[in-house]
């Protein structure tokens, strides 16, 4: 199928084929972009050339210190020049890297360095007491630490330092390149809330075709400035270190997330490009005045990691900003849908316009296929009312769960990958989340979207961030239970949200309990509802 009658001499070779990987990215940029400013941070202003050079010598210092094709460098590290330049280096010398989630307790990291074989973990100087805790728990052979202090700490004296391992790489170094572009060329381990964390394997061709796949979604051009909001360790950041060579682009480090921070790179190094998680925008909404500073530009941000309120996108855009709502897991290399705006939608503002940059859209150019599925694997009808879960399938999606076929199979069941994520879909084939299928509440038999719920009460002029989670109940079983942070200075009773929803949404949907409470996140700014379910029971 597909083949000439007579292919001889039409063989794959040097000259017609190299497997697909984001390493290719950098060699061209080095070439063709090498004057231009690859990374920024604080005093650090890296060309290409520069750039290329120190990730020559990260992956030649990564081989002497005995490091081999197929083992796993890890790191604990922040949106630091070190973690930008591993993404390059360990699959530069043949390794698999594996950026570990900095919030992680010292068990979890253990397990991780554990269930990894992690052979040398690259830390940050304010990170060295967790690397070392998690090693003391572990059993096994330890990965070797090298210290990587960043602009303004002051290195232990204990460790191999990051610039030591640097220095003693050559520059003539040549890259490991993957023969096979299914070679793996990272392992991210999921954030679950219940058991162990799985890892999750990428290959080199699904990163590079996630970097391509995330450009177009962003209609971006050549040069963008890119700000490292989202977590280098979440998903590779979307794959977008590995996307932004491709481009010339040049990447803005940012330490600690701020709406400060967030403005004064917009204005003093003219970013054009970000990503993070609705609560990033709920930020910059709410920034203090002293905080905001002016640009002459508009931003593109991808949001993803949970649904964001209708409410928090009407008063984000304005300003300055243009919002692509994507969706996707750590097993989708991030985002694999995109909410492509039409051009029919031209001329649309407000809610409506707000609602439609709400859905979580339709499969990036680089995905087969993203469907909504009834529990049998049948799609569910188009008609944005069927609830089902979301199903995706192509080259978006990972290799499988590390050293668990079992949980690979279960999640590959009949072809696509299953996500746990409940949605309906609509005739143009828009996806549009309407919970985890953890956090449906089901109240007298009657299912109640929490994110729903949750983007009434975005509405309300006082609330600045909200969850709705089940609280158990002896009559329906289970009831909404809303926890609110309020806006600085701002004021309402429990009464008025719970009067307020009933004026949008049916009396079975809306809250019979609302705690003000701070909310717990992750590092990536989703609300750990698993944390607020637990407190819902006691009540």
């Amino acid at each position: 199928m597909g083949w000439l009658p007579d292919e001889s001499g039409l063989e794959k070779c040097a000259a017609n084929y190299a497997a697909l990987t984001p390493l290719s990215h950098l060699k061209r940029a080095a070439q063709v972009h090498s004057d231009r400013t690859a990374l920024v941070w604080k005093d650090i202003r890296l060309s290409y050339a520069d750039y290329a050079d120190r990730v020559t010598r990260l992956a030649s210092g990564l081989a002497r210190r005995g490091i081999a094709p197929g083992d796993v460098v890890a790191t604990l590290l922040p949106n630091i020049p070190a973690q930008a330049e591993a993404h390059f280096g360990v699959p530069a010398c043949g390794a698999v890297l594996n950026t570990i989630n900095t919030r992680l307790d010292a068990d979890t990291v253990a397990y991780i360095f554990g269930h990894a074989s992690a052979k040398m973990v690259i830390v940050d100087t304010a990170l060295i007491p967790l690397a070392e805790a998690a090693i003391k728990l572990m059993q096994g052979s330890a990965p070797q630490i090298v210290e990587a202090p960043d602009r303004g700490f002051t290195a232990t004296g204990h460790y191999l330092t990051y610039e030591e391992l640097i220095a003693e790489g050559s520059a003539d170094f040549a890259w490991v390149m993957p023969e096979d572009e299914w070679e793996s060329i990272a392992i991210n381990y999921t954030s679950g809330t219940t058991g162990r964390p799985k890892g999750v394997v990428y290959h080199h061709r699904g990163a590079y075709l996630a970097g391509m796949g995330n450009l177009i979604a962003w209609r971006m051009q050549l040069f963008p400035v890119y700000l490292t909001i989202v977590p280098l360790f979440h998903c590779n950041a979307w794959c977008h270190p590995w996307m932004l060579p491709m481009l010339g682009g040049t990447m803005v480090c940012c330490r600690d997330i701020t709406a400060k921070a967030i403005y004064d790179a917009i204005a003093d190094e003219g970013v054009t490009h970000f990503g993070g998680a609705p609560i990033v925008l709920n930020m910059i909404v709410n920034a203090r005045p002293e905080d905001r500073r002016a640009f002459d530009h508009v931003v593109e941000v991808l949001t993803a990691g949970a649904p964001p309120p209708a409410a928090t996108l009407a008063a984000f855009e304005p300003l300055g900003f243009n919002v692509t709502q994507v969706y996707g897991l750590t097993e989708t290399y991030g985002p694999s849908t995109e909410c492509l705006w039409q051009p029919g939608w031209a001329g649309i503002e407000g809610e409506e316009r707000a609602d439609l940059k709400s859905r979580q859209g339709v499969p990036m150019a680089m995905l087969d296929g993203a469907e909504v599925h009834d529990p049998n694997g049948a799609p569910v009808e188009k008609d944005g009312r069927h609830l089902g879960e979301i199903a995706l399938r192509g080259n978006l999606v990972m290799k499988g769960y590390y050293r668990n076929p079992d949980a690979t199979a279960e999640a590959f069941q009949g072809g696509w990958f299953r996500s746990g994520d409940i949605a309906i879909q609509y005739p143009d084939g828009y996806l549009k989340i309407t919970d985890r299928a953890k956090d449906i509440i089901i109240s007298g038999g009657e299912n109640v979207s929490s994110v729903e719920v949750e983007g009434v009460l975005m509405k309300h002029p006082a609330v600045s961030l909200c969850a709705v989670v089940a609280k158990p109940d002896d009559k329906w079983g289970e009831v909404p239970c809303a926890f609110v942070e309020l806006k600085p200075g701002a004021s309402v009773t429990a009464d008025e949200l719970i009067a307020h929803c009933r004026s949008q949404l049916a009396g079975f949907k809306c809250p019979k309990l609302v705690l003000f409470h701070d909310l717990p996140k992750t590092s990536t700014g989703k609300i750990q509802k698993f944390e607020l379910r637990a407190v819902a029971k006691l009540i």
